[in-house]
């Protein structure tokens, strides 16, 4: 596939090795430019680009952002791609600020589609960068971590659930777009390196009625790091 990456941090660059060594065709851009990326590029194989050249790749782009960077996207061209975009940010309001629509009930990753005009697949925000580097395993393996996978095209998420198989990963169908929440900041399925069936337990567990209260409290435990 043709795989735009945009955002080089752990999470980023860690899928752009990953992807390269698959045999993809992988950009990756940051928000300081290609120029800022010849180590990452060197290190993964990964192209140095533009955010415009990364979002608009043919097959996938792939957003590791924080939320408060996505108003600076290249949305006409992200709003007119025919790829499957992936939003792999998680939402903390100390970093990204307090954004309403999210405070009043939207996920973030509904907020990005909503934002960038275009829908999109929330998948790799609930495994720590460490844990997504360093802990791929084959198929089979006994202690595969397990991703999940929520969006509104299924044909898309199938997609996106082969790939991390490929990369090392269990993953599972985690539903709609609307239930992303159950695997974002401080619900029982976020970083926590949970197999298949543990995982799934966890989902399922999420309880609504707590979720901005959860939320805050990942949000408060976050703060020092962001």
């Amino acid at each position: 596939m043709e795989i735009g990456i945009i955002g080089s941090g752990n999470i980023g660059s860690a899928l752009a090795g990953y992807l390269t060594a698959l045999g993809h065709q992988v950009s990756i851009a940051n928000s300081r430019g290609p120029e800022s990326l010849g180590e990452i590029a060197a290190k993964t194989g990964a192209e140095a680009t533009t955010s415009v050249q990364a979002a608009s790749a043919r097959d996938l782009v792939i957003l590791a952002i924080p939320q408060k960077a996505m108003i600076k996207l290249p949305i006409d061209v992200l709003a007119a791609s025919n790829a499957i975009v992936l939003d792999a940010g998680n939402y903390y309001p100390s970093r990204d600020g307090k954004i309403t629509e999210i405070e009043n009930g939207l996920t973030d990753s509904e907020w990005t589609a909503k934002v960038i005009g275009h829908p999109v697949i929330k998948a790799f925000n609930n495994i720590v960068a460490p844990s997504l580097a360093e802990k791929a395993v084959p198929t089979g393996s006994s202690n595969r971590i397990a991703l999940s996978v929520a969006g509104d095209d299924a044909e898309q998420k199938q997609v996106v659930i082969k790939l991390i198989d490929e990369i090392g990963f269990d993953a599972i169908d985690g539903g709609l777009l609307s239930e992303s929440w159950r695997q974002q900041p401080g619900e029982p399925a976020y970083c926590q390196d949970l197999n298949k069936s543990k995982l799934k337990a966890a989902l399922e567990e999420a309880d609504i009625s707590k979720r901005a209260e959860n939320l805050a409290a990942a949000d408060e435990m976050a703060r020092p790091y962001l």
